[in-house]
This record gives C-alpha cells, sequence and structure tokens, in this order.
C-alpha cells in the first residue's frame, strides 16, 4: 500500500515573511552592536559618577540591575525548558496540537498546515461515524480528502455492539439512531466521491473504538475516542513522518494502526451497490454476506453535474444532515 511522499510547498508569502524576519533580526543587531560604543561612555562617565555620589540613585540601581537580571534569569529557564518540550515534541514528530474546543481563530496554524498539504494520492480515515470528518460544515480536512485518489474509510459498525455501548456512554440526547443518522450520512458522501471515479473502500469494525485517525500523505491527525465523551471534545494531535528517520516519531506506530486494522479479516467491506456487508477470509476470498440493516439513501440519490464534483458532494452531505421527514420529501 504505498503512500504519496511529498514536501509541503512554501507560498511565496511564507518565503518573503522568512526574508523580512531576517532583515530585521540582522538590522537590530547591527544597530545594538553600533550603539555599544556610546553607551558604554554614557554608563563611565556620566551616569556612574552621579550614581556613586547619590545614594538614592545608586539603590534605584541595584533595584532595576537585581529585577533585570531576575527577569533575564526566568526567561533563560523558560527558553531551556521550551527547547526541552520542542526537543520532545521533534522527536515524536509532533508538528500541531491543539485543545479541544478551539475555535475558529485558534484552528488558523491547522488551517495553514492544510494548505501547505500536496494533494494525497491515497487518504486513510478510521474514525467513528465519521460524520464530523465528511459531513460536518466545520470539517477542515473534507476537501483535502476528496482530492485524494483511493480513500479507505473504516466506521463503526451501525448495526454491532460497539456502537450501542457507544451510544450508552454518551449525553441522553445522542442515541443509536442519531449515530445511525450520522453513518448514514457519511456514507451517502463516500457514494457520491464513488461516482466521480474515487476509489473508495470502506469497512466496519465491531469494537469499542479507540482512536480516530486520519492519514493524509505524510501527516496522520490523531485523536482519542474517550468514553463518554464526543471525539471533536477531545484534543487533537497531528504528527508528520521523519523522511530521513522514518522509525523515530509517532506517524509509523498509528499509520500501522490504521493499517493492521484495514487487514483484519474480521472487519466486513461494504457494498456500496447493494448495501450488504461482504466478509472475506484471510486471503481474501469472500465468505458471505449480510444486509447492512440500516437503509442508506444516498446509494440511490440523484447528483448533480459531474464537472463540480465538490458541490455535488456537498450538496448530497447537505441534503443528509436534514431531518428525515425532509430527507424522504426531498428523495
Amino acid at each position: 500500500m504505498a503512500m504519496h511522499r511529498g514536501t509541503p510547498t512554501h507560498s511565496l508569502w511564507s518565503g518573503l515573511r522568512q526574508i523580512f524576519t531576517h532583515g530585521i533580526i540582522t538590522a537590530l543587531a547591527v544597530a545594538i552592536a553600533f550603539s555599544l560604543p556610546g553607551i558604554a561612555n554614557y554608563i563611565l562617565n556620566e551616569w556612574w559618577p552621579e550614581v556613586e555620589s547619590n545614594a538614592n540613585l545608586l539603590l534605584a540601581t541595584e533595584i532595576a540591575l537585581a529585577s533585570v537580571l531576575a527577569l533575564a534569569f526566568n526567561l533563560a529557564k523558560i527558553a531551556w525548558d521550551s527547547r526541552q518540550g520542542v526537543r520532545t515534541a521533534r522527536l515524536a514528530s509532533l508538528i500541531y496540537a491543539r485543545s479541544a474546543g478551539a475555535g475558529w481563530w485558534s484552528r488558523r496554524r491547522e488551517r495553514a498546515l492544510i494548505r501547505q498539504l500536496p494533494a494525497p494520492r491515497d487518504a486513510f480515515v478510521l474514525t467513528l461515524t465519521g460524520y464530523d470528518t465528511f459531513v460536518a460544515d466545520d470539517s477542515l480536512l473534507r476537501g483535502v480528502i476528496g482530492k485524494a485518489y483511493e480513500i479507505r474509510v473504516m466506521l463503526v459498525n451501525p448495526v454491532g455492539k460497539a456502537l450501542r455501548e457507544r451510544a450508552e456512554s454518551l449525553p441522553p440526547e445522542i442515541t443509536v439512531l442519531t449515530l445511525h443518522t450520522e453513518i448514514e450520512a457519511a456514507i451517502g458522501y463516500l457514494s457520491a466521491l464513488r461516482k466521480f471515479g474515487k476509489m473508495v473502500k470502506l469497512k466496519f469494525y465491531d469494537e469499542e473504538p479507540f482512536w480516530k485517525l486520519i492519514v493524509l500523505g505524510d501527516y496522520v491527525w490523531v485523536q482519542h475516542c474517550h468514553s463518554g465523551f464526543a471525539v471533536k471534545q477531545q484534543p487533537e494531535f497531528v504528527f508528520a513522518l521523519q523522511q530521513r528517520e522514518p522509525r523515530h516519531g509517532l506517524f509509523v506506530p498509528f499509520y500501522m494502526v490504521f493499517l493492521n486494522q484495514w487487514n483484519d479479516p474480521r472487519h466486513p467491506e461494504y457494498d456500496f451497490d447493494t448495501n450488504e456487508l461482504v466478509y472475506r477470509d484471510a486471503s481474501g476470498r469472500e465468505t458471505g454476506r449480510t444486509a447492512l440493516g440500516v437503509p442508506i439513501n444516498g446509494a440511490t440519490m440523484p447528483l448533480p453535474s459531474p464537472r463540480v464534483p465538490g458541490a455535488a458532494a456537498d450538496s448530497l452531505a447537505a441534503l443528509l444532515r436534514r431531518p428525515e421527514p425532509e430527507r424522504t420529501a426531498a428523495l
């Protein structure tokens, strides 16, 4: 299973900003260097003689110097601790992290990272229902995933025990039917991508979810599926592949988590055409089929013109977000 290995492209503005920053630092260093003789002359010949003859000024100078030294030492300690943190993050290949509930402004770094991503050939997604990734309006990765040629997705089985346990651990307003609706919307979105030539494969797992993983090129988005909390309420981490030392960092371990789950023969594959779960043995030979058990309206939904696949997928997702009576009427 090959993945596209590309180096993020840097925009013209990013290059100009770096040049401008280096120019300011250089000019500041030169200005300080040329001003040192004058500053030294003022301190030795004008300031210090006045300090020697004025006790109050001497006390104020000592207090000011002590404060500056205390501040400098504290800044040095903070810089040293931050250096250790940066070294640890670099070893783990952690390039971005955000806390739960981050707003639009606080996610600007993530949006900048996504804009720099080259178009991935493959996109691998291991999640719960897929709604927050494929359907939600605030999903940042939906557009990037839609550009990939091969998309492999794993969702929790809508008729399995794990989904019921997950629903029971969440607040009362979230029920099994709620999760069914979200899975239906995600499958509808993936069905739309298939109709525009994308190679989309979907599998279901029937166990308590532990990680939400999205692998795009050399980056993996990671969230912990904590019992009793929605995934979007969990912190998010982004790890990158270290090209020179692939063994370092957490990209490869999380990538292998997805591959191991995907290659597990216990997880059936979804047939978009027949709405059935296809079971296979370890050699890939089909051993049986069962109906999914959840009506998927998106499989037979008419789509807009194929000249605008992104708009078609978005309109399909918007329709599936409607309440059931409106959705049925629209169909």
